[in-house]
């Protein structure tokens, strides 16, 4: 998958609220990383819904919300969401 660099900025500026530590520091170590890890870009929360529901994890009784503020979750701020699963 290609990751775009708003995708990639997002990531950079918010890694923090899934690892203890900073896994990247340049959109090319970001890049990597989220290639590594088989991150997801998908277009809207009921998209975040419908991955965790097809990765078999339990959203029962979740809503979009909650399922947005996720830590795997991170808000590009275009609609998009980046999936990370840490």
């Amino acid at each position: 998958m290609q990751f775009d660099d708003a995708v990639l900025q997002c990531f950079l500026t918010n890694q923090l609220q899934l690892f203890p530590e900073k896994v990247a520091e340049t959109l090319e170590e970001a890049e990597n990383f989220l290639e590594e890890c088989m991150a997801a870009v998908v277009n809207s929360p009921e998209e975040v819904m419908e991955y965790f529901d097809a990765q078999g994890l339990d959203i029962e009784g979740l809503n979009e919300e909650e399922i947005v503020e996720a830590d795997e979750v991170f808000d590009i701020g275009d609609g998009r969401y980046l999936i990370v699963e840490g």
